[in-house]
């Protein structure tokens, strides 16, 4: 495995790649869920890249930036394990150099959900994600399901830029008890642990009534809502009951497949988590075509 560092060696190593890529961008502190999109990559492309950078124009004012959990040492050995050819390590100031003043602004999508929690998250992602993608080029580029939203933002701004890249939609990984993987559960204490399962809880309790028959979208998100409120270490953002290909508010009952998304702060951390309804589209294939424009 190549570790590269800088914009010139990434691209005398792609200008020198036979065959397609695969491309895993990641902020690291690496989980089973970033390893997922590896073994995705590796298997349906002739060379893996994979980044690493926490990438400071997608953290809001008042986020964890500073704190964000890293350790590169580690990643790199998790990357070189799972079979990885190149990772590319930038620093901020090679990605935003000074005087930099170029953004990429996704308009309707990145709206609601996140967008309304966090200010210029979203054109920090696909900033970042657009340089990426120009840097590697790659074939087919992997994301994790429980980031729905930024699937459905980085779907959007390669059709409209006209962006040659497959955007590849990967199954969200979980412990044992249904927490969904994230860098960020590292922040939890031994209580909120616990309590963070709430998420999983009412996405199952949601997903059960309407493999039952409920379709109306208000008493699908009270169901959810009422068991995260149950929980005094839990202070819910938001539930979202919405068309999953253009993120828009669902206020009646429709059988149109529906995207589930939750957010709760649990101690310091903000928890996401987010399913399709029906259940059964919840896996790779059915995910891909439904979330975004496709």
């Amino acid at each position: 495995m190549q570790v590269i560092e800088t914009i010139a060696e990434l691209r005398s190593a792609r200008k020198a790649i036979t065959g397609t890529v695969g491309l895993v961008p990641t902020m690291g502190y690496l989980h089973d869920g970033h390893l997922s999109l590896v073994e995705y990559a590796r298997q349906e492309n002739d060379v893996v890249i994979a980044t690493i950078f926490v990438n400071p124009t997608q953290f809001a004012k008042g986020e964890d930036l500073e704190t964000y959990p890293r350790d590169l040492p580690r990643d790199l050995g998790m990357l070189e394990g799972a079979g990885v050819d190149y990772v590319f390590t930038p620093t901020p100031a090679l990605m935003y150099p000074e005087g930099y003043q170029t953004y990429v602004t996704v308009e309707k999508v990145t709206q609601g959900l996140e967008g309304a929690q966090r200010d210029g998250h979203f054109q920090g992602v696909a900033t970042v994600v657009s340089k990426l993608f120009n840097l590697s080029q790659p074939d087919i580029a992997y994301f994790g399901q429980k980031d729905a939203q930024q699937v459905v933002v980085i779907r959007q701004f390669v059709r409209d830029l006209n962006v040659p890249v497959e955007i590849a939609i990967c199954p969200i990984m979980r412990e044992s008890d249904g927490l969904a993987l994230s860098s960020r559960n590292v922040y939890l204490s031994t209580d909120e642990r616990k309590v963070a399962t709430v998420l999983y809880r009412s996405i199952q309790a949601v997903g059960n009534v309407y493999e039952s028959g409920e379709r109306n979208p208000n008493n699908l998100r009270r169901i959810a809502e009422d068991m995260i409120h149950a929980e005094q270490l839990a202070d819910l953002n938001y539930v979202s009951i919405a068309n999953p290909s253009t993120l828009e508010e669902i206020t009646e009952a429709t059988n149109t497949p529906l995207l589930l998304s939750l957010a709760a702060k649990v101690g310091q951390p903000r928890l996401l988590d987010n399913c399709l309804l029906p259940l059964a589209l919840n896996n790779r294939a059915d995910a891909s075509k439904t979330l975004g424009i496709g």
